[in-house]
């Protein structure tokens, strides 16, 4: 992709998300309840999607109200097994739903950066953690291309559905890979493709924005992991995450095309 073209996707896909911390502060919704923007101030709305992706009611009632807003397409701590005094970092960290149940799960001894790009999204998760008094989690703006983070200083990333949206996933995972301390730990979920997309859906700023458009051939990923330096690779589809996925863009036949999988790898 030329640099003019990134730089395009990279706002269409900071407006887009502005607009969602914006519309779900102002206590709007965006989009299909069940859709990768699918945010909402409707408690039982964003507490079915987060079920629906295996977040548990607990999960849903330790993080402050907003925190959950519907975003994601999986759920990558389930895979992290994430222990107590571990740095975690989260890629496109939005309101901080995974950031928070993440610093849970490390404790005080542990911390959770949460890396966003949209000013609005790190201004609402940093509200949400003073909130619910998180203090071992904090909130920087930057791109997962570029990460304000030190090398050698995470044990673990974790990411729900954002590594989709970037247009250099090359980069990105060479950046995880510099951030992560030897024997550290990539636990995503995100949407990949199954088959090429067509061309009108691939073009589509709004498919980019809503999770479809970005999304890569396992193949490729795998590739773009062993080459950034990555071992004990492991993408797993979930067929049944198209039930959810066909909602996103209802009529289009995107779940024909792309479906939701957990992406693990170590570095050595």
């Amino acid at each position: 992709m030329k640099p003019t073209e990134s730089d395009s996707v990279r706002r269409t896909v900071r407006e887009s998300y502005a607009k969602v911390a914006e519309t779900s502060d102002n206590g709007g919704c965006c989009g299909e309840a069940s859709s990768c923007c699918g945010v909402s101030q409707d408690v039982q709305i964003n507490a079915l999607i987060s079920s629906r992706l295996g977040y548990s009611h607990q999960d849903q009632a330790s993080v402050p109200q907003g925190a959950d807003m519907g975003l994601g397409c999986g759920n990558p701590r389930a895979i992290a097994a994430l222990r107590r005094g571990e740095v975690v970092l989260d890629l496109g960290s939005g309101g901080g739903f995974d950031a928070f149940l993440a610093a849970r799960e490390v404790g005080d001894n542990g911390r959770v950066i949460g890396v966003d790009m949209t000013p609005e999204m790190l201004s609402k998760a940093r509200r949400n953690a003073a909130q619910g008094r998180f203090g071992n989690v904090e909130f920087r703006l930057g791109e997962i291309e570029n990460l304000p983070v030190a090398d050698a200083s995470v044990d673990v990333i974790i990411s729900n559905c954002v590594i989709n949206l970037s247009p250099d996933k090359p980069r990105v995972f060479r950046e995880a890979w510099r951030v992560l301390k030897p024997g550290g730990r990539l636990a995503i979920s995100d949407v990949v493709a199954s088959t090429e997309l067509p061309a009108s859906m691939r073009d589509d700023p709004y498919l980019h924005s809503a999770c479809v458009a970005g999304a890569s051939l396992i193949g490729d990923l795998e590739t773009w992991l062993a080459d950034a330096g990555f071992g004990e690779i492991r993408i797993r589809p979930k067929d049944e995450s198209r039930n959810f996925i066909k909602d996103w863009v209802p009529g289009s036949g995107v779940e024909d095309y792309v479906l939701s999988a957990t992406i693990e790898a170590v570095k050595p």
